[in-house]
């Protein structure tokens, strides 16, 4: 019962503080619902950055590997906070200075109008199919293992999962739909504050079990009995094989941080770009230290649980509810519910700007009005989160766990989404038609050679080991792993193709109008003076991390 109630009165809170925090924001301006009228702070962007990606999928999916695999994966985070300084010094200046309010908008600058409709239709294939419901599905796999929950109300588990997905998915549109960009933000300070405090309760409960009231005792126990979970390195079947590291990893990091509109939407809406290089730099710095929260509790759940837990990803949810006492849970709970409300209100925002900006003028009503583009984005964003409400259910399904599906699935997008936008940033000459060839060409090799190529070579090679006899499953594994490139450095190596491809054809085909970057001075455009000292300090001690492992 005090759990309930927890969960309720800090949910209803963060409620209240958002809409009043918004209620002076003219929501029907495209400025005030899309960017929160350009009025953002570095914490606030900062905390909604960290809120939009650190979600239950982000928490439940790589505590799930972490579980299986342990310290290796906490790559996912730590090379996020190098991506994050590369994107504030070198990408917001250019991107701000010319006043955008979305990244298919700065395409359409350098290339033309249809390379920038490809590119939105791109970013909103990628939420709808892949990215919202995975958040849905992780929140709702996080309360259904937590609470309990088809035992507590009598209903299958498959049930429960619809039940949950639809729940948070309508408490989500009402957020992001009615709310625009600050109520998302402001929401988005407060429960990433909670979530920080809860995420570090959760080891220290779970430490504290294991040492038998002694944190100390608990993680020389965690240590000296787990040496494998804290090996960087990994061998050749782990999920991230260490050179990946240096080619599709990176690609995957400047994609999310460096182009995804979701993200850098929050940056946009910022009063300055000084406070936005701020508020991603203090965001980087978080990041580097969100392996205690995404990580290391999956491993203390191994130690914990072992063999006995038969579905990783229900390794974190499971240790939460066994480690916290009932008021806290109820208080994690509502942590946790904000930032499934987080992820899921940013992309909706952001796919009712993307829509509304970049594709509804142009196919739809080449006339309407500020309030009609709003109104429209407004409307697909309902849409959409229909569509994502209907597939999340399924994605427990997916046979290599929840995070690996999300990685795997948003590399068709990443790569060459990545390629247009760097080219277009270094050079002035290659034409639109290259973009285009990338932007629908990339998608389909990635496709096939993960969909096609890659399973026949590996079907292939274990046909082969059956006629020699190879029967072990250690054995088999290495076969698969070395039987086809692991998906990250298949996008690195796409990567590399898609760039040559855009240079080739600006050389036959160049650009005749040559691009001449515009400033637009929306904003204060100055840059934060210490923003490169910040950055090397934060690389420096990512890169520290990797040494002491």
């Amino acid at each position: 019962m005090l759990s309930i109630i927890s969960f309720i009165g800090f949910t209803l809170l963060v409620a209240v503080v958002a809409w009043y925090a918004t209620r002076k924001t003219d929501e029907s301006s495209a400025d005030g619902y899309y960017l929160g009228g350009r009025s953002l702070g570095a914490i606030t962007i900062a905390g909604s950055l960290l809120l939009t990606n650190l979600s239950a999928e982000q928490i439940v999916g790589l505590n799930g590997q972490a579980f299986t695999e342990g310290i290796l994966v906490m790559a996912w985070e730590t090379l996020a906070a190098i991506a994050m300084v590369l994107t504030a010094v070198f990408l917001l200046p250019k991107y701000m200075k010319s006043g955008i309010t979305t990244i298919p908008e700065f395409i359409q600058k350098r290339f033309d109008e249809n390379t920038k409709a490809i590119l939105s239709i791109l970013f909103l294939f990628a939420f709808g199919v892949v990215l919202l419901p995975t958040i849905l599905y992780a929140g709702s796999k996080a309360f259904i293992t937590m609470f309990e929950l088809p035992s507590l109300l009598g209903v299958s588990e498959t049930a429960m999962y619809w039940i949950c997905v639809w729940s948070i998915g309508f408490i989500g549109i009402i957020y992001a739909i009615y709310g625009g960009l600050k109520a998302v933000a402001v929401s988005d300070l407060i429960n990433a504050i909670g979530l920080l405090i809860g995420g570090l309760l959760i080891p220290y409960f779970g430490l504290s079990m294991i040492g038998d009231g002694s944190i100390l005792d608990g993680l020389n126990a965690v240590w000296t009995d787990n040496q494998d979970k804290f090996d960087v390195v990994g061998g050749p079947t782990s999920s991230i094989p260490f050179g990946t590291v240096f080619t599709g990893m990176m690609i995957a990091q400047m994609y999310y941080w460096g182009t995804n509109q979701s993200i850098l939407q929050r940056v946009f809406g910022a009063k300055s770009l000084a406070e936005g290089q701020k508020g991603m730099m203090l965001a980087a710095f978080v990041k580097f230290l969100i392996p205690v929260i995404v990580v290391l509790p999956g491993i203390i759940a191994w130690h914990m649980f072992g063999s006995e837990l038969n579905d990783a990803d229900a390794a974190y949810p499971e240790l939460v509810r066994r480690v916290l006492p009932g008021g806290l849970l109820g208080f994690f709970a509502a942590v946790l519910f904000g930032a499934v409300l987080s992820s899921f209100n940013s992309l909706l925002n952001s796919s009712a700007t993307l829509f509304g900006f970049d594709l509804y003028k142009k196919f739809f009503k080449h006339d309407a009005s500020e309030q009609q583009t709003v109104k429209a984005g407004k409307m697909f964003g309902l849409a959409l989160a229909i569509i994502s409400m209907s597939i999340a259910p399924f994605i427990r399904y997916a046979p290599d766990g929840l995070f690996s599906y999300i990685q795997q699935a948003l590399g068709s997008l990443s790569v060459p989404i990545l390629a247009v936008v760097v080219i277009g940033i270094l050079t002035k000459k290659v034409p639109a038609i290259g973009a285009k060839i990338v932007l629908i060409g990339g998608v389909l090799m990635y496709l096939v050679s993960l969909l096609l190529i890659g399973p026949n070579m590996v079907a292939s090679a274990l046909a082969d080991a059956k006629v020699q006899g190879i029967t072990d499953a250690a054995e088999l594994a290495l076969i698969e792993a070395e039987a086809y490139p692991h998906f990250l450095h298949i996008m690195g190596i796409l990567f590399v193709v898609n760039v040559i491809i855009m240079l080739i054809v600006g050389a036959i085909q160049p650009k005749q109008d040559v691009y001449v970057a515009e400033t637009t001075e929306v904003i204060d455009t100055t840059s934060w003076k210490y923003a490169g000292l910040a950055g090397l300090l934060i690389t420096a001690l990512v890169l520290s991390t990797y040494f002491i492992f």
